[in-house]
């Protein structure tokens, strides 16, 4: 398994595996649950997602073309270990695709007074599906204290071969500013 640090790359060999996201939230009472959500976003040479459904988060669960599922929307982030997921299939990912963007937002972090300051222990990682065994690990070490959004990671194609930069960048922004980023 490989500790990557903030831009760091790495050769995925695997073809099917599953990118775990985590994350706990401090005791600070802003008298709502810490909804954390990750997305993905399949982008083209261009820097843009192919067509909207290939925007994968909590309310599209699949790419159209199968490479890429979300396993559903934690609410709470209670709990050990990954708080989602999202199953990669490069086997089946459209030909015209060459970046997959890993971005976690913050769910009414205004509404609710919440940032990712008041969150700890985040981490991006890259798993076998089949046999669990992780093979890359980013620990989020920034402290985030305004910010509502974090680019965790992507997954782009390089010379034909697949590849992992941990990115760890914030953005005082929601889910809203990726979508009008990346159309």
């Amino acid at each position: 398994m490989i500790n990557l640090e903030k831009g760091q790359r790495v050769t995925i060999e695997l073809s099917k595996f599953t990118i775990g996201l985590g994350w706990d939230t401090n005791q600070t009472d802003t008298g709502f649950d810490f909804d954390l959500d990750a997305s993905a976003f399949i982008l083209g040479e261009n820097k843009k997602i192919l067509a909207d459904e290939y925007f994968v988060f909590y309310n599209n669960l699949k790419s159209p073309d199968g490479s890429v599922e979300h396993t559903g929307d934690n609410l709470t982030g209670e709990g050990e270990g990954d708080d989602e997921s999202i199953r990669i299939d490069l086997t089946r990912i459209d030909p015209r695709a060459t970046e997959i963007c890993f971005v976690v937002t913050i769910h009414q972090a205004a509404e609710r007074r919440q940032n990712f300051g008041q969150v700890r222990n985040s981490f991006i990682r890259i798993y076998n599906s089949e046999t669990g065994e992780e093979i890359a690990r980013y620990d989020l070490e920034e402290d985030f204290s305004v910010e509502t959004a974090v680019e965790f990671g992507r997954l782009y194609k390089k010379n034909g071969q697949w590849r992992f930069e941990a990115m760890g960048v914030g953005y005082k922004h929601g889910l809203d500013k990726f979508l009008e980023k990346y159309n």
